[in-house]
């Protein structure tokens, strides 16, 4: 058995850099979609979800350049809603994190149904209708489609506190006219 044994009355010197988190970095990417201006971010996970949405935001038109010591400068000046590879959509479940972003920004976009871990009820009802809310038109035949021609602010009532609904909402609010109240939003450090 492994243990850990501590002797105190010595004082701690040092320094400790914690690695990124990666429920922060994957909204973060997503993000960047909302503006033209770069946007460069500190501390990138160095780990294949991370790696997949980079590929999904560059193959939207983002570009995506590597500054060195886990530093990424993300331009999203021109955004194209392209096909996405389903294969990564379905590898990892912040895909989905792009319906947000892509929709107030772009006008819209079309996913296949995201993956990832299966950790329990994994439900996309409360993306739906909180982009529904904010005037997002919403269909699925095989994948899904948001499509808008402007978003407005409206009163959401999550059905449910979930993380990443909170983040697609924030960020589809983020450039809708007018104002957004969000209730029942989760509300974990990261968002």
């Amino acid at each position: 058995m492994e243990k850990f044994v501590i002797e105190g009355g010595i004082p701690l010197r040092g320094e400790v850099t914690p690695g990124g988190n990666k429920n922060a970095a994957l909204p973060l990417l997503a993000a960047c979609l909302l503006t033209d201006e770069p946007v460069v971010l500190h501390n990138v996970p160095r780990i294949r979800d991370v790696s997949d949405m980079r590929h999904l935001i560059e193959s939207l038109g983002a570009t995506v350049d590597d500054l060195g010591d886990h530093s990424w400068r993300i331009t999203a000046r021109t955004l194209r809603p392209a096909d996405l590879d389903p294969d990564l959509c379905r590898r990892i479940r912040a895909s989905i994190l792009l319906a947000g972003p892509m929709t107030a920004r772009a006008g819209g976009i079309r996913l296949s149904p995201p993956g990832g871990d299966v950790i329990g009820r994994r439900r996309l009802d409360t993306h739906i209708l909180s982009l529904q809310a904010l005037g997002a038109q919403v269909t699925y035949d095989r994948s899904l489609e948001f499509r808008a021609s402007g978003l407005l602010g409206a009163d959401i009532l999550l059905d449910e506190a979930s993380v990443t609904a909170t983040e697609n909402a924030i960020m589809a609010a983020v450039r809708a006219k007018g104002k957004t109240t969000l209730r029942n939003a989760a509300s974990e450090p990261h968002i």
